[in-house]
């Protein structure tokens, strides 16, 4: 998959998609839906203008030395960066040649000495690598060569509708093929291109994307049906869901937030998810908050973030103004901890 050169309409998508997250500011997330809906794509061709796309973002920094440019005229040009992309993986592109003889000469010598640089091969901006450097120590290194890998996908099996067993029978039928996650039950993972949302499965509510790590968190709450529970960042609610699941959806599952808009998807998925018992509640000023005071037993605080636990997949968040945020989201984190948890009972 990795050898063969981007068609030149996949190489347009590759383009302007890179170009909606440096120059638009928009996620990588939000620009996939942007491009992807409304053309018809195969599973697999979807596939590889993600990996291109995602390889392009994870190391910026390499791409933007191979090139000879500076990350800042990044969005100015994504077509060479794509040029330097094909060279690096030595993948020949015979519609759009690569580079002409000076440029290739130029390239290997770029290519040399970006190789005596470990944290420029990684595309792994300053900021970056000092804050790693100073929390992990020697674990960093590696934990900075795994954010360049494509991340994996994963499933959540919605136990209100089916079983782990059941999920993969009826994905197999549907040419998606699933493996356990050790030491996550409530977890699968894809091992083949599939588009997942297309699948009868998946309209019928019998899983949701998740990444195997979060799914770990709705099972640290221990909740039991007949519980109160509330997730109180809930979001678009994948961990609601979760504890929905957890609770057989008996008891009561209330989820807050302050973007009503995303609650509205919440009801959406809940429908389909079958999950009877969860009631959204917007919050609109620290009254929501104070009138649910020691009312539940379980609280989930999902606070706002700053992604750096999913820069695999997320890379955009890389060559953003992450670091000037971190010191205003810790405050926001303890300013919520601090409110939020006066809602769980003695």
């Amino acid at each position: 998959m990795l050898k063969s050169p981007l068609l030149p309409r996949f190489g347009d998508l590759v383009v302007a998609i890179v170009d909606d997250v440096l120059a638009q500011g928009l996620t990588l997330d939000r620009a996939y839906a942007r491009h992807f809906s409304g053309i018809d794509l195969k599973p697999q061709e979807q596939a590889r203008i993600a990996l291109v796309t995602g390889d392009l973002l994870r190391r910026l920094s390499l791409y933007c030395a191979l090139t000879g440019i500076q990350v800042r005229q990044a969005a100015k040009n994504v077509w060479p960066l794509l040029h330097s992309w094909h060279a690096f993986h030595k993948i020949a592109q015979p519609n759009h040649p690569t580079l002409d003889r000076f440029n290739e000469e130029a390239f290997r010598r770029r290519l040399a000495e970006a190789k005596k640089n470990p944290v420029l091969m990684d595309g792994c901006p300053g900021w970056l690598e000092k804050l790693g450097s100073e929390q992990l120590g020697e674990a960093w290194p590696a934990e900075r060569a795994a954010l360049t890998a494509m991340p994996k996908r994963y499933l959540r099996v919605n136990t209100l509708k089916c079983n782990k067993d059941e999920l993969q029978a009826a994905l197999a039928k549907e040419h998606v093929t699933t493996v356990p996650v050790e030491g996550v039950e409530s977890a699968l993972q894809v091992t083949s291109d599939a588009a997942l949302f297309r699948t009868n499965a998946f309209a019928d509510g019998w899983f949701e994307q998740q990444d195997a790590g979060s799914q770990l968190v709705a099972a640290a709450l221990e909740v039991t049906p007949g519980m109160r529970v509330i997730d109180a960042c809930a979001g678009a609610g994948g961990k609601t869901l979760h504890l929905a699941a957890m609770m057989n959806g008996k008891g009561r599952l209330l989820a807050m937030d302050v973007e009503e808009w995303k609650l509205e998807n919440l009801k959406q998925r809940a429908r389909r998810a079958g999950a009877h018992n969860v009631e959204t509640r917007v919050i609109t000023s620290s009254k929501t908050v104070k009138r649910l005071k020691k009312s539940a037993d379980r609280v989930l605080l999902d606070v706002p973030c700053s992604g750096l636990g999913v820069l695999k997949r997320n890379p955009d968040a890389k060559w953003r103004d992450t670091a000037e945020r971190l010191p205003v989201l810790v405050a926001l984190q303890e300013e919520i901890l601090q409110r939020y948890s006066q809602m769980v009972k003695v």
